[in-house]
C-alpha cells in the first residue's frame, strides 16, 4: 500500500504492535525496569524513564502524524517547552510571540530573571524580521495566538531564521496536525500540550515534541531520559485513546466554532469576535468588565474552567485564569482586555451551544 491517510494511521494506533497476543487495544507496560536476556544484552528496554513499550508507540505516532523524524512524550505541555529549551546554552536569545499562553509567559520570565536566556517579543513577521540577529538562537511561535487568535506564516519566518542559523520552534496545540504541520513549512520544532485537543477529553496530562531532525532528536532524546519528565504509561495509553478520534473530534470543533462564530457576530452584546477561520477556538470581547461575572453565571451547558480542546465546551477568563501571570499593563498593551472571554467549543449540538450563549447575554 502507498502512504496512509491520517485518519487511518489514527485509528490503527496500538494495532497490530502486540504480536503475542494480537490485542488490537495497546497493552499498558507498568513495569518501570525490564529484565536484561544476559550481560551486555538488551531487548531495547532497560528502565521505563528511558523507554517504555507503551510510550514508544505513542512517540512513533505522534512523529508520524506531525512528519517528523522524532517524538517525545512528556508529562505535560509545559514540560514539552521546558526539553526544547534545554537545547539552548545559557545566554541565548529567544525571540517569542508576544500574544502568549500566561504559563509559557511566566516561565521564560524566570528563566530571564535568572539570567539563563534573554527573551524578546514580536507580533508579526515584520517585527520579527528587525529584531532577527545572528545573535538569535531560536523562534518560539504560537499560531495561532493564546487567547488573540492572531496567525503568522510559519514558512516565512523559517526562511528568515534560517538565515541566522536560529531554530523555529512552533506551539501547535491549538491547531493540531489534521489542520497544521509546521515541520513541513520549515519549522524545526514542533511542541503540544497533549492535554488539549491530542488527548481531546480533559483527562489527561501530557505534552509532546516533535523534530524533522534526526540531530536534534537525539539531543531531546538524551534531555528527556536525564531530565525524566516522561509520561507514564498508563497516560500513554489514554493519550493514544483518544488520538484515535483526533481527526473526527477536529472536525465536529471546527463545524460548531464556525457555526458559533456566525452567530456571535450578529450578537448584540458581542463587542468584537477574534477566530482565525479554522479550529474550535474563539474569543471574543463584551462591552464591559462588569458583565463577565453575570454572564458566566448563567452559562448551563458551557463549563467555567480553565483548559480546552476536550469534548465539553469550556468558557475560560483570561485576565483570571490562564493568563493571570501576565502584568495587566502588558496584556493590555496588546488587546488582552478585561472583557475578553476564550472559548473552546466542544463536540456538543451546537443548537445547544447557541441556545445556551442566547440566554446567558439575554439576561445582562
Amino acid at each position: 500500500m502507498g502512504k496512509l491517510q491520517v485518519d487511518t494511521i489514527l485509528a490503527q494506533i496500538g494495532n497490530k504492535q502486540d504480536r503475542q497476543t494480537g490485542a488490537v487495544s495497546l497493552p499498558v507496560h507498568f513495569s518501570t525496569t525490564f529484565a536484561h536476556p544476559t550481560l551486555g544484552e538488551s531487548t531495547g528496554f532497560d528502565y521505563t524513564r528511558t523507554q517504555n513499550p507503551t510510550r514508544l508507540v505513542l512517540e512513533e505516532a505522534l512523529a508520524k502524524l506531525e512528519e517528523g523524524v522524532a517524538g517525545f512524550a512528556t508529562s505535560s505541555g509545559m514540560s514539552a517547552i521546558q526539553l526544547v529549551l534545554g537545547l539552548f546554552p545559557k545566554g541565548s536569545q529567544l525571540l517569542a510571540s508576544r500574544d502568549l499562553y500566561g504559563g509559557s509567559y511566566r516561565y521564560f520570565k524566570q528563566l530571564e530573571e535568572q539570567g539563563f536566556y534573554e527573551f524578546r517579543y514580536f507580533d508579526q513577521v515584520a517585527e520579527l524580521a528587525a529584531l532577527l540577529t545572528t545573535e538569535t538562537a531560536g523562534i518560539f511561535i504560537e499560531t495561532p495566538t493564546n487567547p488573540l487568535m492572531s496567525v503568522v506564516d510559519i514558512a516565512e519566518i523559517s526562511k528568515l531564521a534560517k538565515t541566522q542559523g536560529a531554530l523555529v520552534i512552533v506551539d501547535n496545540t491549538f491547531y493540531t496536525p489534521i489542520i497544521q504541520k509546521p515541520l513541513t513549512l520549515g519549522a524545526d520544532i514542533v511542541v503540544h500540550s497533549a492535554t488539549k485537543y491530542l488527548g481531546g477529553h480533559n483527562d489527561v496530562l501530557a505534552g509532546a515534541v516533535v523534530t524533522n531532525s534526526q540531530q536534534l532528536g537525539e539531543r531531546l532524546g538524551v534531555l528527556l531520559n536525564t531530565t525524566g519528565a516522561v509520561l507514564a504509561p498508563f497516560d500513554c495509553w489514554l493519550l493514544i485513546r483518544g488520538l484515535k478520534t483526533l481527526a473526527l473530534r477536529m472536525e465536529r470543533h471546527e463545524k460548531n466554532a464556525q457555526a458559533l462564530v456566525r452567530y456571535l457576530e450578529e450578537e448584540s452584546q458581542v463587542t468584537e469576535v477574534l477566530y482565525p477561520g479554522r479550529g474550535g477556538m474563539i474569543s471574543i470581547k463584551l462591552p464591559t468588565q462588569a458583565c463577565i461575572k453575570p454572564f458566566l453565571a448563567q452559562l448551563q451547558v458551557f463549563t467555567f474552567a480553565e483548559s480546552l480542546g476536550g469534548v465539553e465546551s469550556l468558557i475560560t477568563y483570561p485576565t483570571t485564569q490562564t493568563h493571570a501571570d501576565i502584568p495587566q499593563a502588558l496584556r493590555e498593551s496588546y488587546g488582552l482586555t478585561d472583557t475578553l472571554l476564550r472559548i473552546s467549543v466542544g463536540v456538543e449540538a451546537v443548537e445547544d451551544l447557541i441556545a445556551d450563549l442566547s440566554q446567558a447575554f439575554g439576561q445582562l
